[in-house]
């Protein structure tokens, strides 16, 4: 008898968490993420040359910050506009446009170090426009893991690349110091251009299937308001941002106010320093490792909740320590929590994104992590400097910890929905074609509701409100007929007819099944009438012309 209860035992158990390595099994994304491995090796080795040749041509403080300043500006902004490029365009054929860009950057900047004709103004100017490819790549690069492994594997995927980043982290820099000290900035330059043709040319071994064009390609300005109108109406977008502002806003401190805490309060030379970021990098390799069997273990919240007090913890042990040795310990051990929580985070926003707007989730997403970080940093900045460092991250990890309790309560989405679109609404009735651009839409929707159920319909209809809103719909609203109130009329509005034909794509399967707790409720010998209204205009006579119609 025990050997038959261990029997179904070992058959019913669930299985075991997927290895940090597993999705590489996949040949697509092994090919692109050791392609982008070594492209984001160079792109540090570009950098390390830059900030060293930028101290040869000029002592000035200022020219070192414009550096650091000319690359990190453009993600603020460009975040946006690159999410809505990324997904009206076509991702793979973006991505390689932006490596033919950045690589002839590169190949500028080896030329002008070749030839001496290097300057603060044209490093600064060109340092610029590869921290522009950077900002317009970031959002289709992490749009595409979802092409490249099943969604079983996205977390995972998710989690490799944040190791891919920090192992290009760990290397980059190093080998682009040993380059630049034996070859010379001109070669750490042109090796950067090569790593860009390896990034190219792994995109372009890639048969990514072409997107259908049937005329409902979206615009720029329609797509850049469809994302606004997205995030303005999904709770679950909400609760992951307010998580990742609140997290980086506090966390931080650590990282604005760290190399203070090496030289100052430590008392620690350069080396300590980059000892330190070292460790960081480290404990963030070790954290991708064991990231999977962690979070199998503890479950998405208690994870998020558990690397947050680990942050604050880490940061208040650098406010009290003297000593090199806990502060290595503290910052390899942040590095951890660093890695869970970005890894966390990333891939949970993956998971609650239909494909026809991930690109622009995530750059929202770029965008308030890093608004949060940059004024973070500026805040505990100020802040150290009226009450001191090591009583600021003091400050900032007791109120990490005590947000990140509070934030328990709101449990991070599951992601657990089928997003996959369900097609399952049937074509517009038209007496005559409708021009694409003609609007605005009315969509009206009428219920037979009995008063019994009239509560539990109109909550229902409360969840079916986000979803409408999500996919196109810019107002909407439920009515009563005054003469009978179990008639119901659900009614929104959407900007013009073809964002109206979009809508109907973008309705997933998990969209399709809060329609249907809707419609469960409703009694009468049909299903509910639905009904389409076209704006008029007090001149518009004539039929739409051909032209008009495929417009």
């Amino acid at each position: 008898m025990t050997g038959s209860r261990d029997a179904v035992a070992e058959h019913t158990a669930p299985p075991p968490p997927p290895g940090t390595f597993a999705p590489l099994h996949h040949r697509l994304f092994a090919v692109i993420w050791t392609a982008t491995v070594l492209g984001n090796i160079g792109t540090f080795m570009r950098d390390v040359a830059s900030a060293w040749l930028v101290t040869d041509i000029s002592a000035s403080p200022a020219a070192v910050a414009m550096i650091q300043a000319a690359g990190t500006l453009p993600i603020f902004l460009l975040a946006i506009p690159a999410g809505v490029l990324s997904d009206i365009l076509d991702r793979r054929r973006f991505l390689i446009g932006i490596q033919i860009g950045l690589g002839l950057v590169s190949t500028a900047l080896a030329f002008l170090a070749w030839s001496g004709a290097v300057s603060v103004v044209s490093l600064v100017a060109l340092t610029f426009l590869g921290g522009v490819g950077a900002a317009l790549a970031t959002p289709a690069w992490q749009s595409i893991v979802p092409e490249l492994v099943p969604r079983s594997d996205i977390k995972g995927a998710v989690a490799l690349n944040s190791l891919g980043i920090n192992i290009a982290r760990s290397i980059g820099p190093a080998l682009g110091g040993f380059l630049l000290a034996a070859l010379g900035a001109a070669a750490v330059y042109g090796l950067d251009v090569l790593t860009y043709v390896v990034v190219a040319s792994a995109l372009l071994w890639w048969q990514r299937p072409p997107d259908a064009d049937d005329g409902l390609r979206e615009q720029f300005g329609g797509a850049l308001r469809a994302g606004l109108r997205y995030a303005r109406a999904s709770h679950d977008l909400h609760r992951i941002l307010w998580r990742a502002v609140l997290f980086f806003a506090f966390a931080s401190a650590v990282w604005a106010l760290l190399p203070i805490v090496a030289r100052q309060e430590i008392g620690g030379g350069p080396s300590f320093y980059g000892l330190l970021l070292g460790s960081v990098g480290a404990g963030a390799i070790v954290g991708a490792i064991l990231l999977p069997r962690v979070r199998a273990g503890l479950g998405q919240d208690r994870l998020v909740l558990a690397m947050s007090l680990v942050t604050a913890g880490s940061t208040a042990l650098l406010a009290v320590t003297n000593s090199e040795i806990v502060a290595i310990i503290a910052t390899f051990v942040l590095g951890i929590a660093w890695i869970a929580m970005l890894t966390t985070l990333n891939s949970t926003m993956q998971a609650i994104l239909p494909n026809w707007i991930r690109g622009r989730g995530l750059a929202i997403y770029l965008t308030a992590f890093n608004g949060a970080m940059a004024a973070g940093s500026l805040g505990w900045g100020f802040l150290a400097q009226e009450i001191g460092t090591d009583a600021t991250l003091i400050v900032a990890g007791i109120a990490l910890a005590a947000t990140a309790t509070l934030a328990y309560r709101a449990p991070l989405p599951s992601g657990e929905g089928d997003l996959t679109p369900s097609m399952h609404w049937p074509e517009p009735a038209m007496a005559e074609p409708v021009a694409h651009d003609r609007g605005p839409v009315m969509v009206m929707v009428t219920y037979r509701i009995p008063q019994a159920d009239r509560a539990a319909f109109l909550t229902s209809l409360e969840r079916l409100s986000e979803e409408r809103r999500r996919d196109g719909a810019y107002a909407w609203g439920v009515s009563e007929d005054a003469a009978d109130p179990e008639h119901i009329v659900e009614w929104f509005f959407v900007e013009s007819w073809a964002e109206h034909l979009r809508q109907h794509r973008r309705v997933s399967k998990a969209d399709a099944d809060i329609q249907a707790e809707a419609r469960r409720f409703h009694q009468g010998p049909e299903d509910p009438v639905v009904q389409h209204f076209l704006a008029l205009e007090p001149n518009r006579e004539r039929a739409p012309t051909t032209e008009e119609i495929s417009s």
